[in-house]
């Protein structure tokens, strides 16, 4: 009998387009969706609930959509279900004048959303298991995609309006729910039965927990950036182009760092590398927490490439190592729980006070201390736990 067990040989063409097409998609919510909302006629504080549906929504769909995954044993199928249901509740958003049934369907297309990028995750490392291809090599084109949707869509917006916005959703939904139906499935190699009390145990273990609380502690602080860059640059009376290029800039510092990472970055040990990240970090929100210039904004985003280009591979590494293949979908879902939710919902609420109360120059400040807390937390574990 050889169910749960690989069967066919990866497609990794079209994973790498696959990777790209979601990735594009991500651009589009990130980037374009608040400029559409504001484009209709909600104000900011209404688009920031919008965006606050985000995170609280993939604590729960990461989980569920990954122990779904792990327990059918396919991630290709759990893929072709939310993206058929993202397409749907995407053309329904767009449709929805109210803000209380907007409300609604963005907290149902979140929750389809939100585990894609843990599913593919899941997906390229089982696929990539026992060969010598690397993580970084498909998470390139991630990259890649996010900063050529970043670009080319952000012109044809400026040119067309922000109406547009819904169809270059649409489109990018619709490409990758064709590229997935190309994707190889991957499925555990160990032909295990799943007891999930075993998942239970990795994650409880002390270090797990410690290891999860310090990625969930940096992540905080980078999080501050994400939701609250485009507002410091209009602060610092900066024109839409400039938050544009800082978001390029970011997008494509990461590809040099993905390529030179899928070549040698199993040369290093994790958490030691994973301390040197959050030092970087430290170092870029010290220098956040300075600038007055916008433009000076964009050079600094370039450090994105180290902090977070290095990290969340590292990350990555680490999980594949310490959680086995057969629970590699609820693996790569707690750390987006960790990374994307937890991290999400606290950033947005912490972060939001401390720019209204005390100005971004504070948060930025904030996000340095914790920071350097995570540097400690990451060298602790590297020395606590030596012998694994």
């Amino acid at each position: 009998m050889e169910s749960g067990i690989q069967q066919r040989k990866p497609h990794y063409g079209a994973q790498r387009a696959f990777t790209f097409s979601f990735f594009m998609t991500t651009a589009v919510i990130v980037s374009y969706f608040p400029l559409y909302f504001q484009s209709v006629g909600y104000s900011t504080i209404q688009i920031g609930l919008l965006y606050s549906i985000g995170p609280l929504i993939g604590i729960v769909s990461n989980l569920f959509w990954g122990i779904i995954s792990d327990k059918l044993q396919t991630v290709k199928k759990i893929l072709l279900v939310i993206l058929a249901a993202q397409l749907v509740m995407s053309f329904v958003v767009f449709q929805t004048a109210n803000f209380g049934w907007l409300m609604v369907f963005m907290a149902v297309f979140f929750f389809f959303q939100s585990p894609t990028t843990s599913l593919n995750d899941s997906l390229t490392l089982l696929n990539i298991s026992g060969t010598n291809k690397s993580y970084a090599s498909f998470r390139i084109w991630g990259s890649i995609g996010f900063a050529a949707a970043s670009l080319f869509f952000g012109l044809l917006l400026q040119q067309r309006g922000s109406g547009l916005t819904a169809i270059l959703c649409l489109f990018t939904i619709g490409l990758s729910l064709v590229l997935s139906m190309l994707l190889t499935d991957g499925r555990s190699q160990s032909g295990k039965k799943i007891q999930f009390s075993g998942m239970v145990q990795i994650v409880a273990s002390r270090q797990m927990v410690l290891f999860l609380l310090t990625i969930t502690v940096v992540s905080v602080a980078h999080r501050f950036n994400d939701g609250f860059l485009a507002l410091f640059l209009k602060q610092l009376g900066a024109d839409p182009s400039i938050v544009g290029w800082s978001w390029m800039v970011s997008a494509v510092s990461e590809i040099p760092i993905f390529f030179l990472l899928s070549k040698y970055g199993h040369k290093y040990k994790e958490l030691p590398l994973l301390a040197v990240c959050a030092i970087v970090y430290v170092i870029r929100f010290l220098l956040m927490s300075q600038v007055e210039n916008p433009l000076w904004v964009i050079v600094i985003q370039a450090m994105h490439s180290i902090s977070f280009g290095i990290f969340f591979f590292t990350v990555i590494r680490y999980i594949q190592r310490n959680v086995p293949d057969e629970f590699r979908a609820t693996g790569q879902a707690i750390f987006a729980v960790c990374w994307s939710g937890v991290a999400g919902l606290v950033s947005g609420t912490l972060g939001g006070w401390l720019f209204r109360d005390f100005g971004p120059h504070v948060m930025y400040g904030i996000g340095a201390a914790l920071s350097l807390i995570a540097v400690f937390g990451f060298l602790f574990l590297h020395y606590a736990y030596k012998h694994d």
